[in-house]
């Protein structure tokens, strides 16, 4: 009898195990982080989170990769994304000299523009990898940013397989001055480094390049914030390669 119970133990022991790999993200939801400085904000009826830099110089908009989502709470709260290149350096751009908005899924982009002019302008609207259409998209549908960076960008139907800021946009003329910032090694399907050259030679003048590389690979998931693409191991060039544009 205790060798069967052993035995049945060991068996219900190796299944538990083998479930806790099958669905890793049961009981391991991110812990939610709250901002330092920050203010919970509703914005045509969705809610991000607003921090004011003490004197500023201009005001900018984040719009995270993946999926968008910040799940801003109460308090300058949010419980997704806080390894995202633009969301990890929320206070970098702060202490620059700007306010800054961590943009939640679903903001009218138009309407945060105005909710940031009217602190202070320029208002700058920074996205990367899959937020690059999210921007476009509220171009299209009438914000109107004094500047734009696009980092590691769906840039062109050369970039990858899906919709791109040159797609959504249809004419260049769209576009404010923008910046287009890209890692020589993004090894992405969706963002390859093939995209940037069609989508300066269709925006012209509009658009500057800056390319980096070196920093962290991450080889299991290059579209990864811990990879090229997410400028791993390079906040501090990444930061100030912006800030450069942002202050012409």
């Amino acid at each position: 009898m205790f060798g069967y119970q052993h035995r049945a133990s060991r068996a219900l022991g190796a299944l538990a195990i083998a479930w806790s790999f099958a669905i890793p993200s049961l009981g391991r939801a991110e812990a939610p982080v709250a901002v330092r400085g920050g203010e919970t904000v509703t914005i045509d009826g969705v809610r991000s989170i607003l921090i004011r830099a003490p004197h500023p110089k201009g005001s900018v908009i984040l719009l995270t990769g993946g999926d968008g989502r910040l799940e801003v709470g109460s308090g300058a709260r949010f419980g997704k994304a806080g390894d995202n290149v633009l969301i990890r350096n929320r206070d970098a751009f702060v202490m620059q000299g700007y306010n800054v908005l961590l943009a939640e899924l679903g903001t009218n982009l138009s309407a945060a523009v105005d909710h940031m002019a009217a602190l202070k302008r320029p208002v700058i609207v920074i996205a990367t990898s899959k937020g690059t259409q999210r921007a476009a998209q509220g171009i299209v549908e009438g914000a109107m940013p004094d500047r734009l960076v696009l980092t590691s960008g769906f840039l062109s139907k050369a970039s990858g397989p899906d919709d791109s800021v040159q797609t959504i946009l249809v004419t260049p003329n769209r576009l404010p001055r923008t910046l287009a910032l890209h890692h020589r090694e993004d090894r992405c399907r969706w963002t390859q480094p093939a995209g940037v050259a069609p989508f300066k030679a269709w925006a012209g003048g509009r658009v500057q390049v800056e390319w980096m590389s070196g920093g962290q690979a991450d080889e299991a998931n290059p579209c990864r914030f811990s990879a090229h693409h997410g400028f791993a191991g390079q906040d501090e060039e990444f930061v100030a390669r912006i800030v450069k544009f942002m202050m012409r």
